[in-house]
Protein backbone atom coordinates (compact mmCIF):
# COMPACT_ATOMS: atom_id res chain seq x y z
CA UNK A 1 0.00 0.00 0.00
CA UNK A 2 2.86 2.31 1.45
CA UNK A 3 4.68 1.34 -2.03
CA UNK A 4 1.78 2.40 -4.48
CA UNK A 5 1.22 5.32 -2.75
CA UNK A 6 4.56 6.89 -2.74
CA UNK A 7 4.38 6.25 -6.54
CA UNK A 8 1.83 8.80 -7.13
CA UNK A 9 3.65 11.77 -4.34
CA UNK A 10 4.34 13.83 -8.20
CA UNK A 11 0.94 14.35 -7.56
CA UNK A 12 0.85 17.30 -5.77
CA UNK A 13 -2.04 18.00 -3.61
CA UNK A 14 -4.65 20.47 -4.62
CA UNK A 15 -5.85 22.91 -1.71
CA UNK A 16 -8.51 25.44 -1.73
CA UNK A 17 -9.00 28.32 0.42
CA UNK A 18 -12.09 29.22 0.26
CA UNK A 19 -12.90 33.17 1.95
CA UNK A 20 -14.76 36.60 1.97
CA UNK A 21 -14.10 38.29 -1.36
CA UNK A 22 -15.00 41.95 0.63
CA UNK A 23 -14.02 41.83 4.22
CA UNK A 24 -15.05 44.36 5.55
CA UNK A 25 -16.88 42.01 8.40
CA UNK A 26 -13.78 40.14 8.93
CA UNK A 27 -11.53 40.44 11.92
CA UNK A 28 -8.30 42.98 12.00
CA UNK A 29 -5.89 40.13 11.92
CA UNK A 30 -8.00 38.15 8.81
CA UNK A 31 -5.00 39.15 6.70
CA UNK A 32 -2.48 37.94 8.39
CA UNK A 33 -4.14 34.58 9.09
CA UNK A 34 -5.32 34.30 5.72
CA UNK A 35 -1.26 34.73 4.06
CA UNK A 36 -0.36 32.09 6.56
CA UNK A 37 -2.71 29.81 5.24
CA UNK A 38 -1.22 30.24 1.69
CA UNK A 39 2.26 29.91 3.12
CA UNK A 40 1.26 26.82 4.93
CA UNK A 41 -0.21 25.35 2.13
CA UNK A 42 2.84 25.39 0.00
CA UNK A 43 5.25 24.82 3.06
CA UNK A 44 3.71 21.39 3.34
CA UNK A 45 4.37 20.62 -0.51
CA UNK A 46 0.75 21.53 -1.87
CA UNK A 47 -0.40 23.97 -4.89
CA UNK A 48 -2.79 26.48 -3.63
CA UNK A 49 -6.37 26.79 -5.69
CA UNK A 50 -8.76 29.87 -5.00
CA UNK A 51 -11.68 31.36 -6.73
CA UNK A 52 -9.07 34.26 -8.50
CA UNK A 53 -10.86 36.70 -6.57
CA UNK A 54 -10.27 39.47 -3.89
CA UNK A 55 -10.48 39.54 0.25
CA UNK A 56 -9.28 36.88 1.78
CA UNK A 57 -8.76 34.01 -0.81
CA UNK A 58 -6.18 36.57 -2.63
CA UNK A 59 -4.42 36.79 0.63
CA UNK A 60 -3.95 33.09 1.14
CA UNK A 61 -2.27 33.81 -2.84
CA UNK A 62 -0.02 36.38 -1.48
CA UNK A 63 1.27 34.11 1.03
CA UNK A 64 1.56 31.20 -1.28
CA UNK A 65 3.67 33.77 -3.85
CA UNK A 66 6.00 34.50 -0.39
CA UNK A 67 6.77 30.98 -0.28
CA UNK A 68 7.54 30.62 -4.18
CA UNK A 69 4.57 28.15 -4.44
CA UNK A 70 1.63 27.67 -7.10
CA UNK A 71 -1.39 29.34 -7.03
CA UNK A 72 -4.29 28.29 -9.40
CA UNK A 73 -7.51 30.26 -10.00
CA UNK A 74 -10.45 29.55 -11.06
CA UNK A 75 -12.71 32.29 -12.35
CA UNK A 76 -16.37 33.09 -12.73
CA UNK A 77 -15.69 34.96 -15.53
CA UNK A 78 -15.58 33.54 -19.38
CA UNK A 79 -12.87 35.65 -20.46
CA UNK A 80 -9.97 37.65 -19.01
CA UNK A 81 -11.92 40.54 -20.10
CA UNK A 82 -14.78 39.58 -18.40
CA UNK A 83 -12.52 38.96 -15.15
CA UNK A 84 -11.09 42.34 -14.88
CA UNK A 85 -13.65 44.62 -16.73
CA UNK A 86 -17.13 42.93 -15.38
CA UNK A 87 -16.35 40.76 -12.22
CA UNK A 88 -13.69 43.66 -11.29
CA UNK A 89 -11.08 40.24 -9.67
CA UNK A 90 -7.34 40.57 -10.09
CA UNK A 91 -4.94 39.02 -12.05
CA UNK A 92 -1.48 39.37 -9.93
CA UNK A 93 -0.47 36.22 -7.61
CA UNK A 94 -1.78 33.75 -9.40
CA UNK A 95 0.48 31.51 -11.89
CA UNK A 96 -2.57 30.19 -14.09
CA UNK A 97 -6.29 31.29 -14.38
CA UNK A 98 -8.82 28.92 -15.38
CA UNK A 99 -11.66 30.91 -17.10
CA UNK A 100 -14.95 28.65 -16.59
CA UNK A 101 -17.75 30.76 -17.91
CA UNK A 102 -19.99 29.38 -15.26
CA UNK A 103 -20.54 32.24 -13.24
CA UNK A 104 -19.76 32.14 -9.34
CA UNK A 105 -21.84 29.68 -8.12
CA UNK A 106 -20.70 27.23 -11.20
CA UNK A 107 -17.39 27.84 -10.69
CA UNK A 108 -17.51 27.34 -6.85
CA UNK A 109 -18.81 23.61 -7.38
CA UNK A 110 -15.79 23.62 -10.06
CA UNK A 111 -13.69 24.64 -7.31
CA UNK A 112 -14.34 22.50 -4.90
CA UNK A 113 -14.34 19.67 -7.16
CA UNK A 114 -11.15 20.22 -8.75
CA UNK A 115 -9.38 20.32 -5.16
CA UNK A 116 -8.32 17.45 -3.28
CA UNK A 117 -9.65 19.38 0.26
CA UNK A 118 -10.92 22.95 1.33
CA UNK A 119 -10.30 25.66 3.67
CA UNK A 120 -12.88 28.11 5.10
CA UNK A 121 -11.69 31.12 6.74
CA UNK A 122 -13.75 34.74 7.23
CA UNK A 123 -16.29 34.20 4.66
CA UNK A 124 -19.94 35.48 3.51
CA UNK A 125 -22.58 33.49 2.03
CA UNK A 126 -20.61 31.96 -0.93
CA UNK A 127 -18.49 30.38 1.05
CA UNK A 128 -21.13 29.07 2.71
CA UNK A 129 -22.12 27.63 -0.65
CA UNK A 130 -18.41 26.20 -1.37
CA UNK A 131 -18.22 24.68 2.36
CA UNK A 132 -22.22 22.98 1.74
CA UNK A 133 -20.99 21.59 -1.56
CA UNK A 134 -17.46 19.76 0.23
CA UNK A 135 -19.52 18.97 2.75
CA UNK A 136 -22.28 16.86 0.42
CA UNK A 137 -18.84 15.72 -1.31
CA UNK A 138 -17.12 14.34 1.01
CA UNK A 139 -14.50 16.38 0.70
CA UNK A 140 -11.63 16.72 3.84
CA UNK A 141 -12.65 20.64 4.95
CA UNK A 142 -10.17 22.59 7.58
CA UNK A 143 -12.34 25.47 9.00
CA UNK A 144 -9.67 28.37 10.31
CA UNK A 145 -10.84 29.39 13.70
CA UNK A 146 -10.46 33.40 14.21
CA UNK A 147 -12.17 36.30 15.93
CA UNK A 148 -14.64 36.27 12.69
CA UNK A 149 -18.19 34.60 12.83
CA UNK A 150 -17.75 32.28 10.11
CA UNK A 151 -16.38 28.91 11.99
CA UNK A 152 -19.22 29.32 14.55
CA UNK A 153 -21.90 29.66 11.37
CA UNK A 154 -20.32 26.58 10.40
CA UNK A 155 -20.12 24.92 13.62
CA UNK A 156 -24.13 25.58 13.69
CA UNK A 157 -24.77 23.99 10.45
CA UNK A 158 -22.89 21.15 11.16
CA UNK A 159 -24.95 20.51 14.43
CA UNK A 160 -28.28 21.43 12.82
CA UNK A 161 -28.11 19.65 9.22
CA UNK A 162 -28.17 16.31 10.51
CA UNK A 163 -26.01 14.57 8.57
CA UNK A 164 -22.61 13.66 10.36
CA UNK A 165 -19.23 14.31 8.68
CA UNK A 166 -15.82 12.89 10.10
CA UNK A 167 -13.65 14.89 7.56
CA UNK A 168 -13.87 18.06 9.14
CA UNK A 169 -11.43 19.62 11.37
CA UNK A 170 -11.31 23.22 13.33
CA UNK A 171 -7.82 25.14 14.54
CA UNK A 172 -7.00 28.59 15.15
CA UNK A 173 -3.19 27.96 13.92
CA UNK A 174 -2.70 27.86 10.31
CA UNK A 175 0.00 25.21 10.36
CA UNK A 176 -1.74 22.85 12.46
CA UNK A 177 -4.66 23.33 10.82
CA UNK A 178 -3.14 22.68 7.23
CA UNK A 179 -1.22 19.24 8.78
CA UNK A 180 -5.15 18.15 10.00
CA UNK A 181 -6.52 18.33 6.63
CA UNK A 182 -3.47 16.85 4.64
CA UNK A 183 -3.41 13.92 7.38
CA UNK A 184 -7.45 13.50 6.31
CA UNK A 185 -6.60 13.89 2.41
CA UNK A 186 -3.69 10.74 2.83
CA UNK A 187 -6.39 8.68 4.47
CA UNK A 188 -9.06 9.58 1.77
CA UNK A 189 -6.75 8.82 -1.26
CA UNK A 190 -5.56 5.27 1.07
CA UNK A 191 -9.18 4.01 0.84
CA UNK A 192 -9.88 5.19 -2.51
CA UNK A 193 -6.69 3.19 -3.47
CA UNK A 194 -8.16 0.24 -1.31
CA UNK A 195 -11.52 0.23 -2.93
CA UNK A 196 -10.34 0.46 -6.06
CA UNK A 197 -8.45 -2.94 -5.56
CA UNK A 198 -11.00 -4.84 -4.13
CA UNK A 199 -13.07 -3.67 -7.57
CA UNK A 200 -10.47 -4.62 -9.69
CA UNK A 201 -9.38 -7.83 -8.10
CA UNK A 202 -6.15 -7.94 -9.95
CA UNK A 203 -3.62 -6.55 -7.20
CA UNK A 204 -3.38 -3.69 -9.37
CA UNK A 205 -4.15 -0.24 -7.92
CA UNK A 206 -4.25 1.37 -11.58
CA UNK A 207 -6.07 4.77 -11.20
CA UNK A 208 -7.18 5.87 -7.69
CA UNK A 209 -11.73 6.37 -8.09
CA UNK A 210 -13.22 9.35 -6.85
Amino acid sequence: MEETLRKHEHNRLKLCVSGAAETGHCAFDAFEKAKALGREVVRQGAVLITGATTGFPLWAAIGAKEENGMSIGLSPAETEQEHVQEYKLPLDNLDVIIYTGFGYSGRNLLLTRASDAVFIGCGRIGTINEFTIAYEDGKPIGVLEGSWETDEVIKMIIEKGHKPNSKIVFDEDPKALVKKVIELVKQDKTQHYRVYRNYDGTGNFGVPIH
